[in-house]
């Protein structure tokens, strides 16, 4: 990241995906005053836009885009330009049929979607790169253009191929991974077992379908393998857009999601000048505002500070079994959540609800009812919010908590044949993550190699099934050196490859946990045991247990029942000056958030301020002065102390705010210790600019 790449943009951006394209040149003007009216301030143009700016192979129409830009600038919007790559026109896939996308199963699927394309594809690359840099050169000092938008949504619908091409693809993949070494590469993946022996690159396939299972250590390459190559796109993309305007900054959109996981964000990270995410609500989560926070949370650790949110909706999605629309004041306050978490800018899809297409039914910021509708009310209202929140931009948060996070164990725990199929790693993230959000206490993500873990007070593994020996060894230093560390059931089993640390689980962990466990015990499905000791009354656990002995640690909780009675649930280890927590089972929410409390009150961690439940406290920090954000989730409001100034009404807060029912309110409060050298949670070599 260079100072120069960053975003010229005043305040907190506002807007969303704009496709003029879809509707009638006459309707433009009328586009323009409504984003005006709505404090619009940029809009994402061209996603999906490759058909009509090269209606055939090297013949290019750009008359609309000028225009479009041209309308954009007189009206003082800037434009987040998109390369089109996401959806190549038919053209393409006539010329070249072999750049479709084959699954797993050996279809190759047709076009006339979005995502459909081969990866590995030559023929692809070489058309999206042509389109990418003739868009550049043409557009590079246009005046509307603030930033590139590389794609759109990388992994999404097509995250793999198996072809013949990807085949070949994964094998040089392989080859750089294994140093050309096919010995290391058949002792990496175990392939003594099941006559799996490769004795030439050229035998080795995707893990197509098979009769059985497939080989973890295949499969946890190929997701790694598939990450890598959607990322060479996305960086050939930045290349020749850099090449062209060597000062504007340049983003993809993030899918950080529970419904994807295609691709290594921490690797991605470093690779972009702007960090941005897309995030839906799903109909059936009841607590849909934790979820805005973890992913918040998650996007401001991977930027190293304030992140965009290029996606969200102004009420229901188009993809979901039930399609739900938000209640009243749940739009402004999933937004303003956003914010607090640390986002600079907020955007929706799309500006105008499509009258046809596959999306048609997805909300927008102008709906098919026009600006007779609460949604418009509601989009102009957050729009003069964001303005007046103005201010708050390039500030961040710090934090005394951070979660282990790592796709490469997620990727791992997921594969088939785990003594369970009931864990899914990002719900057992979420079940550490939101005792500490109801609590207030503000959390950062981390690798679990990051070298800069002694900024924290509390690091917490809620699931690190997959974990290298250097990064259990960096996990046990911080403990050693006076920090406090907490690991989740069925942590540390594994290595790089997904083989099995032996001499007895949790494996890379015994040593710092103090505990060693010779068989694992998962439970069935709506089975649960007793829990007694230093938690609650009527404590109980579900999904995992494991016949644990203590080396070291001591029990702070037992089973009651089971073929377990009597053995250690839940311990607590001194390890050189620190303390490190294993949870060898699942206990109950209640049970989890006191155990989550007692660790936090050892850790010596607090809340950002005290608040009744179903009021979220989030603190953000800048140079002069830290805004505390109040927003009632639970709809009774609230009085909060705080001093200083409500920015969304101009107020002055005298000893404490009252957050509306419902609503939210910004407190601006004098920065209560000097900012200079502050960690933001995250290693310095990593900063957002959105500055």
């Amino acid at each position: 990241m260079t100072t120069a790449r960053r975003l010229r943009l005043p305040g907190i951006a506002y807007g969303g995906d704009y496709n003029p394209e879809q509707w009638p040149e006459e309707i433009w003007a009328e586009d323009l005053r409504l984003m005006r009216e709505a404090g619009v301030t940029m809009v994402s143009v061209g996603i999906f836009s490759w058909a009509l700016l090269e209606p055939a192979e090297g013949v290019y129409d750009f008359s609309r885009m000028d225009r479009i830009l041209d309308l954009l600038h007189e009206n003082g919007i800037a434009a987040d330009l998109a390369t089109p790559t996401a959806a190549p026109p038919a053209w393409f896939f006539q010329a070249h049929p072999d750049a479709l996308p084959v699954d797993k199963d050996g279809r190759r699927l047709s076009y006339g979607s979005r995502q459909t394309f081969c990866p590995s594809s030559p023929a692809y690359r070489r058309a999206a790169l042509r389109i990418a840099g003739t868009l550049a050169e043409r557009y590079a000092d246009h005046p509307a253009v603030a930033m590139w938008h590389i794609h759109n949504e990388y992994g999404c619908h097509n995250d793999a191929c198996y072809c013949d091409t990807s085949a070949a693809a994964f094998r040089t993949w392989l080859r750089a991974r294994y140093d050309n070494d096919l010995d290391a590469l058949n002792h990496a993946w175990g392939t003594t077992f099941w006559s799996q022996w490769y004795y030439t690159w050229d035998q080795i396939l995707p893990p197509r379908a098979t009769a059985a299972p497939p080989n973890p250590t295949h499969q946890l390459d190929w997701r790694r393998f598939c990450s890598d190559e959607l990322l060479s796109l996305c960086t050939a993309e930045r290349v020749v857009l850099r090449r062209a305007a060597p000062d504007t900054p340049a983003t993809t959109n993030f899918l950080v999601l529970r419904t994807i996981d295609a691709l290594d964000y921490w690797r991605w990270a470093p690779e972009l000048d702007i960090l941005s995410n897309d995030h839906y609500l799903l109909s059936d989560d009841p607590e849909a505002e934790v979820d805005i926070a973890l992913h918040g949370d998650l996007m401001r650790s991977l930027a190293g500070g304030p992140w965009f949110l290029m996606e969200h909706s102004t009420g229901a999605v188009n993809w979901q079994p039930v399609n739900r629309a938000k209640l009243p004041g749940e739009m402004r306050r999933n937004a303003l959540a956003h914010v607090a978490h640390g986002a600079d800018g907020i955007a929706f899809f799309q500006w105008r609800a499509a009258k046809a297409g596959a999306e048609q039914w997805h909300s927008a910021m102008l709906p098919h009812a026009g600006t007779d509708s609460q949604i418009w009310c509601d989009v102009v209202q957050l729009g003069a919010d964001l303005k007046t929140l103005a201010e708050v931009r390039d500030s961040t948060s710090t934090a005394q908590v951070a979660i282990v996070w790592d796709w490469d164990a997620r990727w791992a725990l997921e594969l088939p044949s785990q003594p369970s199929g009931d864990l899914r790693y990002q719900d057992l993230v979420r079940d550490w993550y939101t005792p500490l959000w109801r609590a207030g206490v503000a959390v950062d993500f981390v690798r679990p190699d990051d070298p800069e873990l002694d900024r924290y007070k509390l690091v917490l593994a809620p699931s690190l099934y997959l974990v290298t020996a250097a990064a259990a060894a960096n996990l046990a230093r911080f403990t050693e050196r006076g920090g406090t560390l907490a690991v989740g059931f069925h942590s540390g089993m594994v290595d790089e490859n997904a083989h099995v640390y032996l001499g007895g689980y949790p494996g890379a962990f015994r040593d710092v946990l103090g505990v060693v466990t010779d068989e694992l015990f998962p439970l069935l499905p709506g089975q649960s045991v007793g829990l007694v000791g230093q938690i609650p009354q009527n404590a109980t656990a579900d999904v995992w247990t494991e016949r644990l002995r203590l080396t070291g640690a001591e029990a702070v909780a037992t089973y009651t029942d089971g073929p377990l009675a009597g053995v250690p649930a839940i311990t607590r280890h001194a390890y050189g000056s620190g303390t490190a927590w294993y949870l060898a089972t699942h206990p109950d929410p209640t049970t989890l958030s006191a155990v989550l409390e007692r660790i936090c009150q050892e850790a010596r961690v607090r809340a950002e301020r005290e608040a009744p439940a179903g009021v979220e406290v989030v603190r953000r920090r800048g140079t002069d002065a830290d805004y505390l954000f109040l927003i009632d989730h639970a709809g009774r409001g609230a009085v909060i102390p705080a001093d200083g100034v409500e920015l969304l009404t101009g107020k002055p807060v005298v000893g404490s705010v009252t957050v509306p029912e419902g609503g939210v309110a910004v407190v601006r409060e004098p920065a209560d210790e000097p900012r200079a050298n502050e960690a933001s949670g995250v290693p310095s070599a990593r900063r957002s600019s959105l500055a």
